[in-house]
């Protein structure tokens, strides 16, 4: 997928929207108490703001809310760029509180419609027909608005029902100033707030980026669907909507209507009647197989199945809805994820510790304290060692292990992350829907498969078959770059690159003491040169002092004020 191309701003674009939006963006952070904020990162001198607004107070009744609330109402009035950045780093417990974990999560993600009128220009303008044209029937109330997109009701010519979902109007242009000035905030965050340079804001911008891209583009959620049904399509537990990829683009999504009922509503006494046979144990049961099939057996998970993206239909069937956020898991990290949760359950912290290494960037390896590790995943297990397996809570547990991961500077993919709130939400719904329900029941015979298919025939001729392509290509790789190399060596082109760590910082505060001393020797050479000036009563003459002598006083008192207010702004008098 390629990059968006999101600039890096040093300098704020001066274009009206981008200065506009800026300043709506200050505006209410400055109402939600963030003010502060503002003024650390010195924006106010980017955007020629005054100093009382930016330290301006928030409202009574605002300033009475948590620190977190506020965060998450800011988010919400910031629109649905910022709403969605809310909502993909709820999943990241390394990064943020839980507190404000929490509070993400309860981030609304529905807006106000757009006109019936602009969704219809959309889908002619998308498809190349007119709506009368193509729908028998088509409703001009949407069935759902969230920020990116909001979704309609129509019937086929066949008389099929179908959920048409076009994307809002200029939202394109819109999340990519949101995201050019996301971007420069998190650069000014690394530069002025130390205190979060670990987490890396500009780096979380970027793969925001990314992620809010794949949205954006209905083609690929079009794919994803395409790729469930095919995985799912000989289990009857489940039901995959059909697209219609002849009326489906970029911005538009045709795709089966589907009935049914929320799953959170299975439990309502008036729609019992309605829906009579539906058991909730069931659904809890199958929505747990389902999610745990995707992760372990297929290595590609639905990544948001909270209650509103799940449908139960006739016969305890499971619909799920909302394909544009989706996680994959390669084989390998499928592997180390069961030695984690089988290491937990048997009490084995060195098996932790290495698969949550496994699981790890490479580069982050080098640096941590793998006794120290153990010791932690040490205490980890102690918690959980006099619980059953019946009591054992598999999203507390996944907490936790990230914690420790954070704490120890790891870095995991992204994806991991999706699955372990996947694995947290989809726990909350069956439990609400059994009480009995146990996630890491469910888990553990799929971990086990894991580790034992890894252990198959056919697993360890694939992979004596790919060690083996690989040595291959080594062995006739080796002798034509062993050459180019000592070609290099002999002919003293090959060259060696060193880089320290924090050794720009050094340098630079080394540049500017030799700068001052500099200016002190100049500053220096001036006083006595203009000294000795006036003594030798060189012409012209001003008062029967020298003229040139007294501009040289002058320039080095200019001087000299220059370098002593310099160091007083910097404090390091």
């Amino acid at each position: 997928m390629k990059k968006m191309p999101i600039r890096k701003i040093a300098v704020i674009s001066r274009r009206y929207h981008h200065i506009n939006r800026y300043r709506e963006i200050a505006a209410i952070l400055v109402k939600y108490g963030f003010g502060d904020i503002l003024a650390k990162l010195e924006l106010q001198k980017h955007l020629e703001f005054g100093k009382g607004f930016i330290l301006g107070k928030a409202a009574a009744e605002i300033a009475a809310l948590s620190h977190w609330e506020r965060v998450r109402m800011a988010l919400e009035e910031l629109g649905p760029t910022f709403v969605k950045f809310g909502q993909i780093v709820s999943t990241r417990p390394d990064m943020i509180p839980q507190e404000l974990i929490t509070e993400l999560e309860r981030l609304q993600d529905t807006v106000p419609p757009f006109s019936a009128e602009d969704g219809k220009r959309i889908i002619e303008e998308e498809l190349g027909e007119s709506v009368d044209s193509i729908f028998k029937n088509f409703t001009d109330t949407p069935i759902a608005a969230a920020s990116i997109a909001q979704v309609y009701k129509a019937v086929l010519p066949d008389g099929e029902e179908v959920a048409i979902k076009v994307q809002r109007p200029e939202i394109d242009r819109i999340i990519k100033v949101d995201l050019e000035i996301m971007l420069h905030v998190a650069t000014l965050t690394e530069k002025h707030l130390k205190e979060l340079e670990h987490i890396h804001p500009v780096e979380i911008v970027e793969e925001f980026a990314r992620v809010i891209e794949k949205e954006q583009d209905f083609r690929i959620e079009a794919a994803h669907i395409e790729r469930f049904a095919r995985i799912f399509q000989t289990d009857p537990t489940i039901h995959v909507p059909s697209v219609h990829r002849e009326l489906s683009t970029g911005k538009v999504l045709t795709m089966e209507f589907i009935g049914g009922m929320k799953v959170s509503d299975i439990t309502k006494a008036e729609l019992q009647v309605r829906y009579s046979g539906t058991d909730p144990k069931v659904v809890a049961s199958r929505g747990a197989t389902l999610i745990l099939k995707q992760i372990f057996e297929h290595g590609f998970f639905h990544a948001d199945p909270h209650p509103g993206n799940i449908r139960v239909l006739k016969d305890n069937v499971i619909c799920f809805l909302d394909y544009g956020m989706m996680g994959s898991l390669s084989v390998r990290h499928r592997e180390d994820l069961a030695d984690v949760l089988i290491g937990i359950i048997n009490d084995d912290e060195s098996k932790v510790a290495k698969a949550i290494l496994k699981l790890t960037e490479p580069g982050y390896r080098q640096i941590v304290d793998r006794g120290t590790l153990e010791s932690d995943i040490a205490e980890l297990i102690e918690v959980y060692a006099y619980c059953t397996l019946e009591e054992l809570e598999i999203g507390s547990l996944l907490y936790s292990i990230m914690n420790i991961v954070a704490g120890h500077h790891l870095k995991v993919p992204r994806d991991f992350y999706l699955l372990a709130k996947a694995l947290v939400t989809i726990e909350s719904v069956g439990r609400k829907l059994d009480p009995k329900f146990n996630a890491a029941k469910h888990a553990k015979p799929f971990a086990e498969r894991a580790i034992l298919k890894r252990m198959g025939p056919r697993r360890l001729i694939e992979d004596f078959s790919t060690s083996a392509i690989e040595a291959s290509s080594l062995m006739r790789d080796l002798p034509a770059e062993a050459r180019d190399i000592l070609t290099l060596l002999k002919e003293g082109e090959a060259k060696i690159r060193l880089e320290h760590d924090g050794f720009d910082q050094m340098l630079k505060t080394l540049d500017q003491a030799v700068n001052r001393a500099v200016f002190a020797i100049v500053l220096a050479s001036l006083v006595i040169g203009s000294a000795l000036i006036v003594l030798s009563d060189v012409p012209p003459r001003w008062h029967e002092i020298s003229v040139i002598g007294i501009i040289g006083f002058l320039v080095a008192g200019m001087i000299g004020f220059w370098l002593l207010f310099s160091i007083l702004r910097h404090e390091k008098m």
